[in-house]
């Protein structure tokens, strides 16, 4: 008998992609055929939680997975948040995204709202959670601190393409002036 063609969903906002991410997706692909990458929060942007826009995420993790020659065994997809209408989230991801059969989250609330919607759920080990955080990461940057051995080579010189350690120390100076 044939075995199955498997996909799973790999869902974050990541803001920005870091190693962590990484490793999971690479953690993900080791039991999956292929993976869809579903970057949530797509309509944030140019907030300290969310300081890149999708298309910047999205060619972030299309640089990575072109350097570790990953493309032909994922897609990208954008998907907006509901904005706290959870009864509706997961129809939204199923619209914005390629079939798929399985999701890897560790969120409690994502697992939970697929559980309810019949889904198998699967946890992602943690790849080294304190060092790999990426609010730690936008932290550093709106610091002026060294965070690039954070994430792939590929996202630390798209940052810098973008302004996006510019971006991001004038979004936290705006907050911390109260001018936000």
């Amino acid at each position: 008998m044939e075995r199955r063609f498997s996909r799973a969903l790999f869902i974050g906002r990541f803001q920005p992609f870091h190693l962590g991410h990484l490793a999971a997706l690479k953690w993900i692909l080791k039991r999956e055929d292929a993976v869809v990458i579903g970057i949530g929060s797509a309509q944030y942007s140019h907030d300290p939680r969310n300081p890149f826009t999708a298309g910047e995420r999205v060619e972030m993790i299309w640089r990575v997975l072109r350097a570790e020659g990953l493309l032909d065994r994922c897609v990208i997809v954008t998907i907006p948040d509901t904005d706290r209408r959870h009864a509706l989230w997961v129809s939204v991801v199923l619209h914005y995204s390629p079939p798929f059969d399985r999701v890897y989250t560790n969120d409690p609330l994502s697992q939970l709202l697929f559980r309810e919607a019949g889904m198998e759920v699967r946890p992602i080990p943690m790849f080294n959670r304190e060092e790999y955080s990426a609010t730690k990461i936008r932290e550093l940057i709106a610091r002026g601190e060294s965070w690039e051995h954070l994430v792939p080579a590929e996202v630390a010189e798209f940052i810098k393409e973008v302004r996006g350690d510019v971006r991001i120390r004038e979004i936290y100076g705006a907050l911390s002036s109260g001018r936000s």
